[in-house]
């Protein structure tokens, strides 16, 4: 498949990277200032040394990846919020041009469920998704699999910036201030660590999860847009409030901490919820895991790695990949 990548942040340059490992080639690479386009193949390892040394992707303008010749869109550029764009706008356009895409930025479906679907239904194209939730654990596959008219609720441990802070607090007995700054000097957290910690990041991905269960319960896009959610419709709680002595507590009666989310038909919940402390959702670090309750298969849980440049971009080839 010939795949042009909107983004070259850690997801967009793991794609572009992996891409002819998994079979796939880039005709078209772009950041928000520049292009790498060629019909016959982008030469992928210029275009990166090139970002890295400070210059330009490519000769070309963004705009231009859009109109390049390719099979599949990948659209890494950030997550925005409200309109979506200029992801929704993106994905439009590919759609319009009969193309695939596969979404690593959530905005589109958490923000504009409903308006995707109705775009693909008038398109040659579909939109795959799963690298917007849980990185490198299939969540998405896994209730296309079940059938998401039968999964009843998909929750878990979504953030893996916000474990690793809860975690610690309860290891090692720190305040949250203390182990914030640790997580940034690591990495683990950014600078700006609020869509992460106030519970932004976990709601989205309950947001997309709550959508696909919706949609199985309508039969045409009108009924879809009344029954989609977006960010605004998600009760959201985050962890900043939460002090040491609450996780000693816990300790005391086998319990610890976890910022839990939650999907399902009747909406979507982020907040910090107790957990046995040996329990599935107890994962400690930057790990992320997923329990899907489903009508047949009982409780499935798929724990793994939820973020990262590799295994985000390794759920995108995947989503190619379903689509050859």
């Amino acid at each position: 498949m010939k795949l042009s990548i909107l983004g070259a942040g850690a997801v967009g340059r793991s794609v572009a990277d992996l891409a002819s490992s998994y079979g796939h080639e880039v005709t078209a690479l772009a950041d928000s200032s520049a292009a790498a386009v060629d019909a016959a193949g982008v030469d992928v390892d210029a275009a990166l040394t090139r970002k890295r040394d400070g210059d330009a992707l490519g000769d070309a303008d963004p705009a231009d990846a859009l109109t390049a010749d390719y099979d599949v869109l990948v659209e890494a550029t950030p997550t925005t919020l409200g309109d979506a764009e200029p992801g929704f706008s993106h994905l439009r356009t590919a759609l319009e041009r009969d193309r695939d895409v596969v979404l690593a930025n959530k905005g589109p479906v958490a923000e504009r469920y409903a308006d995707v679907r109705a775009l693909e239904a008038d398109s040659a194209g579909d939109v795959l998704f799963e690298a917007t939730v849980g990185g490198a654990i299939p969540v998405c596959a896994t209730v296309s699999d079940l059938g998401p008219s039968r999964v009843s609720a998909v929750r878990g441990v979504l953030n893996g910036t916000a474990n690793f802070v809860l975690s610690r607090m309860a290891a090692e007995g720190l305040d949250y201030d203390h182990v914030l700054a640790e997580a940034q000097d690591l990495g683990v957290a950014e600078a700006d660590p609020s869509f992460d910690v106030e519970g932004t990041d976990a709601a989205l991905k309950c947001v997309i999860l709550a959508n696909v269960l919706r949609e199985a319960d309508c039969g045409t896009v009108d009924e879809l847009r009344d029954r989609a959610v977006s960010l605004a419709d998600a009760e959201v709680r985050g962890i900043r409030d939460i002090p040491g002595t609450a996780l000693d507590l816990a300790a005391d009666d086998g319990r610890t901490v976890r910022l839990i989310g939650e999907a399902t038909r009747d909406g979507v919940r982020v907040g910090p919820r107790l957990v046995p402390e040996n329990g599935t959702l107890a994962v400690s670090g930057t790990r992320n895991i997923v329990e899907v309750e489903s009508e047949h298969a009982g409780k499935l849980a798929i724990s793994g790695r939820g973020a990262g440049g590799e295994e985000t971009a390794s759920a995108v080839l995947a989503d190619v990949g379903r689509l050859e």
